[in-house]
């Protein structure tokens, strides 16, 4: 029987390693996987190379993260906001590392581990710092810098629902980054407001399929409206 449910974020993220390159869901505060980002900073990994669209809000979530000196590198596309306080200091005194990325090439970059995709070429970044020492190529009259995919040896990724074989669905703007970093991480681990039995989520609306998901921890309601559940579940998705 396929189970891919595991009890305690803890133990979901009990196998990450020193050194390891994690994708980290959300665009901002909206995704953030933060109990297991919590979790990851109990289990004391460090020398993380962390990729996200953010480099931390405040001092929970990933800013907590790097507070606690996980993070050897940020790869990100807005690392810098009010309340990147603990990225700013870190950053401005070298103790992290920073991979600046445009937003549209950082999720073409993780899309394309997913989908199999060697390199691709993009005109955005060309003429900058971003592409000096890329392969510059040009097609119909414009230049294009040749960018490799993002690959990651887990994800750590929030959803709104799940069963236990791991299909997700999600909801609203807290889908962002989960669906493309699920399929291109070797192990993806995600946290979900309730694992529903099987049958009870309506395959139209299913997002990423359990082939990309490992694990699923159920870490309770998040102050979702009740109504948001017609939108998932089974007959009422119809209605």
């Amino acid at each position: 029987m396929i189970d891919k449910s595991w009890a305690t974020a803890d133990e979901a993220v009990a196998d990450v390693p020193d050194g390891a390159t994690v994708m980290i869901g959300g665009f901002g505060l909206a995704g953030q996987p933060v109990r297991l980002i919590d979790a990851l900073i109990r289990r004391g990994a460090r020398d993380l190379t962390i990729v996200n669209n953010n480099a931390g809000n405040g001092d929970h979530g990933l800013a907590a993260l790097l507070a606690a000196g996980c993070v050897r590198k940020m790869i990100c596309s807005f690392p810098r906001q009010h309340d990147s306080w603990v990225f700013d200091e870190l950053y401005r005194t070298g103790r992290i590392e920073l991979e600046l990325v445009p937003q549209g090439n950082l999720a073409e970059r993780i899309r394309a581990a997913g989908a199999g995709i060697g390199a691709f070429y993009t005109p955005t970044g060309v003429g900058t710092q971003l592409a000096e020492g890329k392969e510059i190529r040009e097609f119909d009259g414009r230049a294009y810098a040749l960018e490799l995919p993002i690959r990651a040896d887990f994800a750590l990724i929030s959803a709104y629902r799940a069963d236990r074989w791991g299909n997700l669905v999600y909801r609203k703007t807290a889908r962002n980054f989960g669906p493309i970093m699920a399929a291109a991480a070797a192990t993806t681990v995600v946290e979900v407001d309730r694992i529903v039995p099987l049958g009870e989520l309506d395959p139209e609306v299913i997002v990423t399929p359990s082939i990309h998901v490992d694990r699923v921890v159920e870490i309770g309601r998040r102050a979702w409206l009740d109504e948001d559940e017609r939108l998932v579940v089974g007959e009422e998705a119809a209605a």
